[in-house]
């Protein structure tokens, strides 16, 4: 009987620990979606909605948008996030041609103190679930498979781009 009390209170505790992706909509931000109060994983940001991020609790933004994206204005989000009172990040990302070093850029970004929680941005909101997944594993010490759950609810979509995320954990596992 204690066995079975115990084994139901760990169930418990685990479903606890499930982090919940919620879904929003909020005006001037495309395919927002929320881990708690961790962080947010969406697509295109305009300047205006940075405000909104900062009243949502977020401490920083990181843009993972080249700026030739159409519609990225990476230098209006950051003069937006300043006068916010935002850390602001760009950490261009081309899920065309990744490149490891933004991922160590990111991972570096996200662990320094004061950058959590993050709004983690690029167009589609793609690239920012992938980042999010590399960090769960590595950082978090996440399994593969519920990292790559979360990922997906966040919006990883792209089998190209996880097969590279895939690669860079298994070559930065320690």
């Amino acid at each position: 009987m204690k066995i079975l009390v115990t084994l139901a209170a760990a169930a418990i505790l685990i479903g606890a620990a499930e982090a919940q992706v919620t879904k929003e909509s909020v005006p001037g931000i495309t395919n927002l979606a929320r881990v708690e109060t961790t962080v947010a994983c969406a697509g295109a940001v305009t300047p205006a909605a940075v405000a909104g991020i900062k009243k949502m609790g977020f401490t920083s933004i990181i843009n993972l948008r080249l700026p030739t994206e159409q519609g990225a204005d990476i230098e209006g989000e950051a003069a937006a996030a300043k006068a916010a009172g935002i850390n602001f990040f760009n950490i261009p990302f081309n899920n065309a041609a990744p490149d490891p070093a933004a991922v160590d850029r990111f991972l570096q970004t996200i662990t320094q103190p004061g950058n959590q929680p993050a709004f983690i941005h690029c167009g589609s909101g793609n690239r920012a679930a992938a980042m999010w997944f590399v960090k769960r594993v590595l950082v978090d010490k996440w399994d593969v498979e519920r990292a790559g759950a979360e990922a997906a609810d966040l919006g990883l979509s792209n089998p190209t781009l996880k097969t590279f995320m895939m690669s860079y954990i298994e070559s930065h596992k320690k």
